[in-house]
């Protein structure tokens, strides 16, 4: 009977993956997603596409933008200092007179919760830090004097990534004062794929914009774990669905593919955030962001963040083996000692931990919700006296309440995600009309 239930499960996981290929977005016809451009083979973001030959979105306009160091093209150059030095944009008449900053700064090194305002050495400009106590979206002020705000930020692909608030803050500030609000495409690093869990509804926050609820920065609106989108592609959703009445224009990519991972696209990484160290870190976050809500280390302060969890009482091999056992396609669990230094989460930093390593053995298989829920499962099953859970941050960063209850109480982790899959199948059938590519 055991062996006939494992059977029938693995067929269960099978056809939920069979499903998932099925219903996938198509991509969107080359007219539909470039409109102005005829077919390259060469790839280039958002921002060198408006260079090229979309300038009259913005010609003769003072403008404010929205970015940081990842807001960079194939030679690493700053779309702020292209806007502001390049010949085609001078003959265009467009002028920057305003930044704003995300979580991190404008230059992507600073970890906390209060992101002071600063001139930006090379510009001369004020950066407005868009992540303070007492901001998320740009206030309406700062926005009056100016013609269009200008969104140029790398996004990594999971639900929980700050920077996706801060689109949708600035969407509903370019609305209420009445100017377009302009999104120049970028890739998502870890492919157009869609997990789950899809976030509950009732841990969504698509109208607070309270400064003191982060969540309210990244748990909008009911998406998969892994959403699967680019920005410019999560922008037409948002104003279509909360819905947001932003004059809004997306300047998509070009020779952008859905399942290209980030090394195809021959952008450079650069750091988003201090734990972001690498697209391999970007892929595995999704599995390890819920832990965030536990008594954990998730590997902050370490070369590989996210990359591995540990604490003083985990029996690293206990749950490494149990976790194996569950046979997850293309990843294995490696028990290990790590130190973090520096831990900005400060969780055990300076000492040497019991920890397991999430090895990726192949990407294309790696399934970030699956390995999400196996580790908590693994963790109440092995330390049920040991670890700590503060449920809200763990719900708002899994995205499913009735998952975690599953899996506190010895749910399979596999039939969990199962049961989850046909809301991300139906999500895919909902996004289908505002993807690009």
């Amino acid at each position: 009977m055991r062996g006939a239930m494992g059977v029938a499960a693995a067929w269960m996981r099978w056809l939920a993956v069979l499903l998932l290929v099925a219903c996938a977005p198509a991509p969107a016809s080359r007219a539909q997603a470039h409109p102005t451009r005829d077919a390259r083979p060469t790839f280039a973001p958002g921002m060198t596409v408006l260079l090229e030959d979309s300038l009259q979105v913005l010609a003769g306009r003072r403008i404010a933008v929205i970015t940081n160091h990842t807001g960079i093209d194939l030679e690493g150059r700053s779309i702020v200092d292209l806007l502001r030095e390049d010949p085609r944009a001078r003959r265009a008449n467009i002028s920057v007179v305003r930044l704003f900053s995300p979580e991190h700064g404008i230059r992507g090194d600073v970890d906390h919760t209060n992101v002071p305002d600063a001139v930006d050495p090379r510009s001369g400009l004020m950066v407005h830090s868009l992540y303070t106590r007492e901001t998320i979206p740009p206030p309406d002020s700062l926005l009056r004097d100016v013609d269009a705000l200008v969104f140029d930020l790398q996004d990594i692909g999971t639900r929980t990534w700050t920077y996706v608030g801060v689109m949708v803050y600035a969407m509903r500030a370019a609305a209420r004062v009445g100017i377009p609000f302009v999104v120049l495409d970028r890739p998502n690093p870890i492919t157009g794929r869609m997990e789950a869990p899809l976030l509950d509804s009732a841990l969504a926050n698509p109208e607070d914009p309270t400064p003191t609820r982060r969540g309210a920065a990244f748990a909008l609106y009911p998406a998969p774990l892994r959403h699967g989108m680019t920005m410019g592609e999560l922008a037409r959703w948002f104003a279509a669905e909360l819905p947001i009445p932003a004059q809004l224009t997306v300047v998509a990519m070009r020779g952008y593919r859905r399942g290209m991972w980030w090394e195809e696209t021959g952008l450079r990484w650069v750091v988003p955030s201090p734990a972001m160290v690498s697209p391999l870190s970007a892929l595995v976050y999704p599995a390890l962001v819920a832990l965030e809500g536990t008594n954990l280390s998730v590997g902050r302060g370490t070369r590989e963040p996210f990359q591995r969890f540990g604490a003083p009482w985990l029996d690293a091999p206990r749950v490494a083996t149990a976790m194996n056992e569950l046979g997850l396609a293309g990843v294995r669990f490696d028990a290990e000692r790590f130190t973090p230094v520096n831990s900005p989460d400060n969780k055990f930093s300076g000492r040497e931990i019991p920890g397991i390593r999430i090895v990726v053995e192949d990407r294309d298989r790696f399934q970030a919700g699956r390995v999400g829920a196996a580790v908590l499962w693994a963790l109440r099953r092995a330390h049920a006296d040991s670890l700590r859970v503060n449920a809200r941050t763990m719900d708002m960063r899994f995205g499913s309440t009735a998952a975690r209850v599953a899996l506190d109480s010895a749910a399979d982790p596999n039939e969990v995600i199962d049961r989850l899959q046909p809301e991300v199948v139906a999500f895919q059938r909902r996004v289908r009309p505002y993807l690009l590519y």
